[in-house]
């Protein structure tokens, strides 16, 4: 014979979860505030005076994983330059039928050129349209990416696509934590590093977030913020403000 407590333990589960704030949103029509860090399509990035950052070195071919990136390189020319070194990137190709955004493309880059943004809906009617090639991924004339009929891009979703890139102190020296080591951006400038764990932190400009602001549900109970905490963060609010300790008194 079933428990009947276990029928009655379903509706405390019920009640115990209507006083917490809602974590769901009307998808697709309002999108969640994605993280800094949010791997998403790609981009390659140029200096802020419009020349490309792609030297076509093929270290983020190399590097990759899935196999999914094609670069070549080509002397630059001498009356036209497109980079500032000797090289540039002549084709580049990156096949999204394989990439999986592990972004060890992004951290080989010695020139902080493909950087990834946050937008990531993005799907294909046919397999030509998911190979993109140069042509897609260069930023535009104003430092953005450029939006194709497919994507589903959303305010924000183009903003800090290189922030977070040697964000850490190179070589271990933590004197350079937090410190931006990289040339400015297309219509960007010189992007804000990263929050780290040292005093060095501008969470405004960077977009981070703090642990126990974002993902509470990894924390002990009692490091939960009480704003977090629904019905049972205003009971105790209530139990340690002022009319929480008259109401004490009384009862006692």
């Amino acid at each position: 014979m079933a428990n009947p407590l276990n029928f009655f333990g379903g509706f405390k589960l019920t009640l115990q979860h209507i006083g917490r704030p809602a974590v769901t949103s009307s998808y697709p029509k309002e999108k969640r505030p994605k993280q800094p860090r949010q791997h998403g399509r790609h981009v390659l990035n140029r200096y802020e005076d419009g020349m490309e950052k792609c030297i076509g070195c093929e270290l983020c071919a190399g590097v990759c994983p899935a196999d999914c990136i094609y670069v070549r390189g080509l002397d630059n020319p001498m009356d036209h330059p497109v980079s500032p070194g000797e090289r540039y990137g002549y084709i580049y190709e990156i096949n999204y039928l394989r990439c999986i955004h592990c972004d060890l493309c992004v951290e080989a880059c010695p020139t902080e050129a493909i950087t990834e943004s946050k937008m990531f809906e993005f799907s294909f009617t046919n397999r030509a349209d998911a190979i993109y090639t140069k042509a897609e991924l260069v930023v535009d004339d104003l430092g953005e990416p450029k939006r194709l009929p497919w994507e589903d891009w959303r305010a924000g979703e183009s903003a800090m696509t290189g922030g977070w890139m040697r964000a850490t102190a190179p070589a271990g020296n933590a004197e350079y934590e937090g410190i931006a080591q990289w040339s400015g951006d297309l219509g960007v400038g010189v992007r804000a590093a990263e929050a780290g764990q040292s005093e060095h932190r501008d969470d405004d400009a960077t977009g981070s977030k703090q642990l126990r602001n974002a993902f509470s549900a990894h924390l002990e109970p009692e490091d939960i913020p009480l704003d977090q905490l629904g019905l049972a963060g205003l009971q105790k609010k209530l139990a340690a403000s002022k009319l929480g300790q008259i109401l004490r008194k009384v009862r006692s």
